[in-house]
């Protein structure tokens, strides 16, 4: 009980850095340069523009009722950690807004899209990372995925897309574009964050030489391969399916072995995100597998 204590506070502690940062990019370069957002966030900065409502009130009173309509599809653990990161996100926004400093970038609102874009993809990774959630949007869509059985992606861009036509109401169609910057570079850091930034790469080769393929993987290129016990649909013949996880730089050395060994051999290539296990990744890469001797 003591250490799964200690991971819970680990994790709180990581959501609310996570938060931190997200909101400092928020107050600095967001709020600071007219840049929209989508989501609740979004919501709240045009409250800010409009009305003079803090932002940091706003996203507090918007997630009390998605809060109450996640209570009955969240997870405990997981509902915890929302609660934490909404709590969290709010107050760091209101004390950066507080806080008297600034970043001079010279009104390059360039600079200020993709430095937005950066904070925001990494705290809001950190976060999700570590279980968590900063609310809103992501509260809707788990909502229309359970009742109505629409993707969560979908959901996400449709609501993302009307707050950020709404947005027009306070910026022009430059900063817009400059928004759609920010937005897309966040996305690519969240995606690094959440994979621990590393990239791993599945292999599946359909070969009739299979032991000849495997054999060679694991003396030439010092990877080990599993065996999937498949059937050909059409005609029927039972299959080796090879299944390789590689860095992607041996991608290439796999298909020179193929070259020589079966030139006919079928192969799909899948991203991995994550690897568990034996060949678990250490400090962003594989754990080295010593070669085999020839």
């Amino acid at each position: 009980m003591r250490n799964l204590a200690r991971v819970h506070f680990l994790y709180l502690l990581a959501i609310t850095l996570g938060t931190g940062i997200y909101a400092f990019g928020f107050v600095a370069f967001n709020m600071a340069n007219h840049l929209a957002q989508g989501g609740i966030a979004g919501l709240s900065l045009i409250g800010y523009a409009l009305l003079h409502i803090d932002p940091s009130y706003t996203q507090l009173i918007l997630n009390i009722p998605l809060l109450i309509l996640g209570y009955q599809f969240l997870g405990r653990r997981t509902f915890i950690y929302t609660i934490w990161g909404i709590l969290s996100l709010a107050i760091w926004i209101w004390i950066f807004q507080r806080v008297d400093f600034s970043i001079n970038i010279d009104h390059d609102n360039l600079i200020a899209a993709l430095l937005a874009g950066i904070f925001a993809g990494t705290g809001i990774g950190i976060v999700f990372r570590f279980g968590g959630t900063t609310g809103g949007a992501d509260i809707i869509a788990k909502l229309f995925q359970i009742k109505k059985g629409v993707p969560v992606g979908r959901i996400l861009f449709m609501f993302d897309s009307a707050v950020l036509a709404l947005s027009l109401s306070y910026i022009n169609l430059q900063q817009m574009m400059y928004t759609l910057i920010a937005s897309f570079l966040a996305m690519q850091v969240v995606n690094i964050i959440q994979s621990g930034g590393y990239t791993v790469r599945g292999m599946l080769i359909i070969t009739n030489k299979h032991t000849e393929v495997a054999k060679a993987i694991i003396e030439e290129i010092g990877r080990s391969a599993t065996y999937l016990h498949g059937e050909g649909a059409y005609s029927g013949n039972s299959k080796e399916v090879l299944y390789v996880v590689l860095n992607p730089g041996e991608i290439q050395e796999v298909k020179e072995v193929l070259s020589i060994v079966d030139p006919n051999a079928f192969t799909s290539i899948i991203n991995v995100h994550e690897v568990i296990g034996d060949f678990a990744p250490k400090q962003g890469r594989f754990k080295e597998i010593k070669k085999s001797k020839k």
